[in-house]
């Protein structure tokens, strides 16, 4: 798939180059088993806590960051599971920037993983995620793990702009692959690069997106495959986190970046629900009062800290997807649908003296040595969907094919707020 023309090549523009994205969001409330009944006059709705609102403190009573909360492990997590399979799958591990997201998936929790190797360009960090893994062999680059034979997958914790390169680099060594988000940085010439790169592998792809397994997000999954939206006419995301000052990251990759370039918390809100994609998309952007995103102030001299996007879907149905990062209060990732024959704000409701209909809306059981862990009780979720993919051999949700409907709708987006609003095509992506 080729990028369309009308889009300006951004990947001249200088990126900044081992440090975990941007993932911030506030804590689900604690995971709990979901049955969704409709009966008599539609649905009996259940309610389910949103990912976002109430500020939580740390040991030290300052606040915690947006991503960093743990959810709370309940043996209910785990009821049910049963083993796949009794082998380990060999992992290496690279990235433990200012998030440490290379370290606080799971991995070294899951029962069907062993971790070979981890990595970090700098020595002390290296140590430290040898130390978190359990682990005692390391090597100094991605570019190095990736050559030991040992190894089937690596998990890509690195910064933002090197996604893509290192997944790829990883693939042509024979390694499946789990990747932080986005799947790109702001080009559409490598999400091609990407998708060859998976496609000629024939190996397992998957992006980290902490929405696809949100306790609401996965319960409206569920019902969608059920039939029970019927086709989506509108669909809702939303990533808030006011960010004056971003966090430290590699050579600075956070500062200034255009939201929309960081769009799969809130795209996921319609991609992870339907594994469909976005066609075409009008944004738009303000200008924003912080003294960093003033012209000239950062690498990619954006000015737009918030930037909302309308877009058309592939069913034909509308999306809202907003990013913010300049607005103080409420703050998290959230969503929701209308579709012709049910809705979900919080809880399911769908038309009037529907059939009696029971679905379990519960995420998968996870293994009990694991924890669900930060953004919304994700984490865990993510990590065994991965392995178990790989284990069964089949497609893991959020596979390259909806990481890339998430990531490229957000660049063309941004530049759609640059041509302030154009109404842009998006490329359209298939295996």
């Amino acid at each position: 798939m080729k990028s369309k023309k009308n889009i300006p090549d951004q990947d001249k523009m200088k990126q900044p180059t081992n440090d975990a994205p941007l993932d911030l969001i506030k804590p689900a409330g604690p995971s709990r088993r979901l049955f969704l009944q409709s009966v008599g006059l539609g649905a009996l709705a259940l309610g389910l806590q949103q990912t976002g609102c109430a500020e939580k403190k740390q040991s030290d009573g300052g606040p915690v960051m947006q991503g960093f909360e743990q959810a709370e492990k309940t043996a209910s997590l785990s009821e049910g599971w049963k083993p796949v399979s009794d082998r380990k799958v060999k992992v290496g591990i690279v990235g433990y920037g200012s998030s440490r997201w290379g370290g606080n998936f799971g991995f070294q929790d899951h029962p069907n993983v062993e971790i070979v190797a981890v990595s970090d360009l700098f020595p002390e960090r290296c140590q430290a995620l040898a130390e978190k893994c359990r682990v005692s062999k390391t090597y100094p680059s991605l570019e190095e793990l990736v050559k030991d034979k040992d190894i089937e997958a690596v998990f890509v914790a690195t910064d933002a702009p090197s996604h893509a390169r290192h997944a790829m680099e990883a693939l042509k060594h024979g390694k499946h692959v789990a990747v932080a988000v986005p799947a790109v940085f702001g080009s559409l010439e490598e999400a091609d690069q990407l998708l060859a790169a998976v496609k000629k592998s024939g190996l397992t792809y998957m992006m980290f997106e902490t929405s696809a397994f949100h306790e609401e997000l996965y319960a409206m999954r569920q019902i969608y495959q059920a039939g029970e939206f019927g086709k989506i006419i509108y669909s809702e995301g939303e990533y808030y986190h006011y960010a004056p000052k971003m966090s430290p990251s590699y050579k600075g990759w956070r500062d200034g970046l255009p939201p929309q370039w960081y769009p799969t918390h809130s795209n996921a809100y319609y991609v992870s629900i339907t594994d469909g994609s976005f066609t075409e998309v009008s944004c738009l952007g303000l200008p924003s009062a912080l003294p960093d995103l003033q012209p000239g102030k950062n690498s990619y001299n954006n000015v737009f800290f918030s930037e909302i996007a309308l877009m058309r879907t592939s069913d034909g149905g509308m999306s809202r997807m907003a990013v913010s990062w300049d607005t103080p209060g409420e703050a998290g990732e959230r969503g929701r649908v209308r579709g012709e024959k049910g809705s979900f704000y919080g809880k399911f409701q769908g038309i009037k003296d529907a059939k009696p209909l029971t679905i379990n809306t519960s995420r998968p059981p996870l293994p009990p040595t694991m924890s669900p862990g930060g953004h919304g009780g994700s984490h865990g979720y993510l990590t065994n969907e991965f392995i178990t993919a790989i284990l069964q051999n089949r497609k893991p949700i959020v596979d390259v094919i909806s990481a890339l409907n998430m990531t490229v709708a957000g660049i063309v987006a941004h530049t759609s707020a640059l041509k302030g609003g154009e109404l842009l095509k998006i490329p359209q992506y298939s295996l």
